[in-house]
């Protein structure tokens, strides 16, 4: 079996949820066509599952009978763009070459909506999202951030991965993000994002 040799975690990361809450687990093969090529599919799993989470009650009414009120529309929006937001980061920067299997899962709350998303990363890009991690968990001002990378963008000098997904769901959405970075025996990197989303 391959062993976990080294674990980091950044931000607000829970590395086990309890399972007395709703949750879906939905898993990528890279057997079948490489996680790369799974990109155009992306929407269609995040439409899935912000579809499904619209299916649960989130919370009783004031008086606390049966009665529960539904997800709310933002809620759902919210939950569609960053699912695809994970999944687009995942499988654009996943390693195709260790055949793991990328997996989104989410917990749903009464009050707030956790994703859990999990990928092998290629070895040349970890240290640079450990750098982008740092930044955005010690930048004052997550807006003045988000504008400097969208400049940064605009001006040609990105490298396609600002990261200005991350810091959307932050400034747009208020989520609260971690991160675990997990070395295997055989050197696979495992990297797990997790965001949490109040409903």
């Amino acid at each position: 079996m391959n062993q976990v040799v080294n674990s980091e975690t950044f931000g607000d990361f829970v590395d086990v949820m309890p399972e007395d809450v709703e949750y879906l687990i939905i898993g990528f093969s890279a057997n079948s066509i490489p996680l790369k090529q799974r990109w155009r599919n992306n929407g269609l799993s995040a439409d899935f599952i912000a579809d499904y989470l619209q299916t649960f009650f989130v919370g009783l009414e004031q008086n606390q009978n049966s009665h529960a009120v539904p997800i709310p529309t933002k809620s759902k929006n919210a939950a569609k763009y960053i699912a695809n937001e994970l999944l687009e980061n995942a499988m654009k920067f996943s390693d195709d070459a260790v055949r793991y299997q990328t997996r989104i899962a989410f917990h749903l709350y009464e009050d707030k909506l956790v994703f859990h998303v999990t990928n092998a990363i290629e070895s040349d890009n970890v240290d640079k999202f450990r750098n982008f991690i740092k930044r955005i968990l010690t930048a004052e001002d997550p807006h003045e951030l988000y504008i400097q990378q969208m400049e940064l963008n605009a001006s040609g000098e990105g490298d396609g991965g600002s990261g200005l997904g991350f810091l959307s769901m932050v400034c747009d959405y208020g989520a609260q993000l971690g991160w675990q970075f997990k070395t295997l025996e055989s050197s696979v990197v495992l990297v797990t994002t997790m965001v949490s989303l109040t409903v």
